[in-house]
């Protein structure tokens, strides 16, 4: 199995990770606002279908390097919502992802017991075009890595070094679409 994303469809990438941790540990660094913010966001998070999610981003709390001047205006503060579209506590959880005027795409998170481990497989769906889907491709690949160190108790490693380089090798390997979807 690789860590990297693969290509659904035009709109789709899907990952899969074996994690160190059972699925209620890992459920826990997806749902808990303390535990998901030193590997993605904290916020809210309802766990009820219809149920708010918030996820405020903070990068000087995931990394102690410098935020590339492209990234800067997210650093601190930006905040995204969406809401719940499926929850099956501890193996099956959907939200909307950066919502606006009721659209977003729309995130999956499966889990599956692998003896002592954790199958992670995360679904990206209805990505509108081709630049945000190597966008969230080397960004959640990134954000798997740092919750893999949590998880297996490492220093994470370096957000942006990770993300930076992720995004060349993603924008590398995600085809070109026909123009209404690149």
């Amino acid at each position: 199995m690789s860590d990297y994303g693969v290509v659904i469809d035009t709109a789709t990438v899907r990952m899969e990770r074996t994690l160190s941790g059972s699925v209620d540990q890992v459920w826990a660094y997806l749902t808990d606002s303390e535990k998901r913010s030193t590997w993605l966001a904290s916020g809210i998070m309802e766990l009820k279908v219809g149920g708010q999610v918030t996820l405020a981003f903070d990068f000087k709390c995931l990394t102690k390097e410098i935020t590339p001047e492209r990234f800067r205006p997210y650093e601190t503060g930006h905040v995204q919502s969406g809401h719940v579209t499926q929850c099956e506590p501890p193996h099956l959880l959907c939200f909307t992802w950066n919502e606006k005027n009721g659209q977003g795409s729309e995130v999956r998170f499966e889990l599956k017991p692998q003896g002592k481990k954790t199958l992670l497989t995360l679904t990206h769906s209805k990505l509108p075009n081709r630049k945000e889907m190597v966008n969230v491709s080397g960004g959640w690949h990134t954000h798997l890595d740092v919750l893999e160190d949590r998880l297996s108790e490492q220093e994470p490693r370096l957000f942006w070094n990770t993300f930076l380089q992720m995004e060349k090798e993603y924008q590398a390997s995600i085809p070109e679409y026909p123009a209404a979807n690149a």
